[in-house]
């Protein structure tokens, strides 16, 4: 029989073109899917009653019937004034353009709740302050979740492994909210309670301004702690479990007893070999988090009465300002799409070996 020599496998991503050419189908993906995004929230916000319009058109009922207008009924030319003010006039196409280009994906629209600011405004206002409790609580749960989950795989049932387990599925079990509500009501209080730990909410405490530096950066860590500790919570129950179990698999694979038949220990061949190939499933999960992470969680924000973009975009579905409401779907349209996007970057870095989809 006639041997060949073996071809080696090619990598798709060894040249920088067909790397150049997978992200520009995935950025122009990227575009597609954040029209339809747009498309779809806009006309559901135009055919969903108690709009803006209608909640003007209510109080100008409810004006006239207490000035004695029978019924409070508005007339045809009212009817058609409030249309134009509005810009229901104008066909559907037109005014997603409008939307769209001349007030730069609504940002620069009147807010119809604040009327004196823009969209952009209040999201510029909000958008530091999810900002500033995204970034730790993403830092805490990457350096939380992956040594424990490896600790774990190396303890694989083992006392530790058991103990943490229990730890981790309680958590698990704890909505984010809910072990925020707990949290702050054993811990935060008046300052005649003995637990009386931490602030009772907010961003910072009033006078902030006038603060010492130090004194500066006591506050801010004390407002941080319980809504961080939400944060990191409600996610790193998921990634260890999946770190553990993605190394698990790795430990069993053929290259590590490889590895370990040619006199390597199992720590080396875990930490120079099995680690990396671990980590792909959680590089594939960070576009998603980053997402969370930077427009900001509603509940917890709203637990802990933190003025970011979570809470303002509860705000503005509760009054129907679909002006902000629009503008904030927008922008974590485009942070969740690129987030995706990072993802398949991220996964890249950690083995150049993968194949997305490119000719071998």
């Amino acid at each position: 029989m006639r041997c060949f020599p073996a071809r080696p496998l090619q990598n798709p991503f060894a040249d920088p073109v067909n790397r150049l050419r997978y992200f520009a189908g995935r950025f122009l993906l990227v575009g597609v899917s954040f029209v339809l995004i747009i498309l779809v929230c806009y006309g559901l916000t135009e055919i969903v009653p108690g709009g803006p319009e209608d909640q003007y058109k209510a109080q100008l009922r409810a004006a006239q019937a207490e000035s004695g207008v029978a019924g409070g009924a508005l007339d045809a030319e009212m009817e058609e004034g409030i249309r134009k003010a509005f810009g229901r006039d104008r066909p559907f196409h037109e005014r997603v353009v409008k939307w769209f280009w001349t007030d730069r994906l609504g940002l620069l629209a009147l807010s119809t709740k604040h009327t004196d600011k823009t969209a952009l405004e209040l999201i510029l206002k909000t958008f530091p302050v999810s900002l500033s409790f995204g970034i730790p609580s993403l830092i805490l749960t990457y350096l939380i979740c992956i040594p424990l989950g490896i600790a774990k795989a190396l303890k694989h049932g083992k006392v530790f492994d058991l103990m943490s387990s229990l730890v981790v599925f309680t958590l698990y079990a704890i909505p984010a909210y809910a072990l925020g509500m707990v949290l702050r009501m054993l811990l935060c209080g008046t300052e005649d309670r003995f637990w009386d730990l931490f602030p009772l909410g907010g961003f910072r405490s009033e006078g902030w301004e006038t603060l010492s530096f130090w004194a500066q950066l006591h506050d801010q860590f004390m407002h941080m702690v319980l809504p961080v500790s939400c944060y990191v919570i409600g996610n790193f129950a998921v990634l260890t479990l999946l770190m553990k179990n993605s190394l698990l698999d790795q430990i069993a694979q053929d290259y590590v007893r490889t590895v370990l038949a040619k006199g390597a220990t199992m720590k080396r061949a875990v930490w120079r070999h099995a680690v990396r190939n671990a980590l792909i499933p959680i590089a594939t999960g960070i576009g998603g988090i980053l997402s969370v992470m930077f427009a900001g969680s509603v509940l917890i924000e709203q637990v802990f009465d933190i003025p970011g973009m979570g809470k303002l975009s509860l705000d503005s579905i509760i009054s129907r300002d679909y002006t902000v409401f629009l503008a904030i779907i927008s922008l974590q349209s485009i942070l969740g799409l690129l987030g995706r996007v990072l993802s398949d970057f991220c996964i890249l870095l950690v083995d150049p070996r993968i194949d997305f989809g490119g000719r071998q």
